[in-house]
């Protein structure tokens, strides 16, 4: 009985530990899914508007594979970037404006 309950728990921990390896490494098709997914949400889309962005994406991903899609972060950045170089902003004023842009809540 007590061998029986032993060989159990130790084929439940094997089991175990390899769900939880699979799990960690994602397919290129599921961190594009992530990526698409944390896009839409930035983007605060729901209902139909959201199935249609994310069937876009998924296949904008899969079509151009070599271009990375940009996290909102790196779209907020960019645009900050573009708002400081035609102020002509430089130095310690580019600086500055960078990171209150950069705080501010879209």
């Amino acid at each position: 009985m007590k061998i029986t309950l032993l060989v159990t728990l130790l084929f439940g921990m094997v089991v175990m530990t390899t769900v939880n390896a699979a799990e960690k490494t994602l397919t290129p098709q599921q961190q594009r899914m992530t990526t698409c997914n944390q896009q839409a949400t930035a983007k605060a889309l729901k209902g139909d508007a959201r199935k249609t962005y994310m069937s876009d994406c998924l296949k904008n991903g899969s079509s151009a594979s070599n271009e990375k899609s940009l996290t909102p972060q790196q779209q907020k950045m960019r645009e900050c970037n573009s708002q400081a170089t035609q102020q002509s902003l430089k130095g310690d004023d580019r600086s500055k404006f960078m990171s209150a842009c950069l705080k501010k809540q879209v």
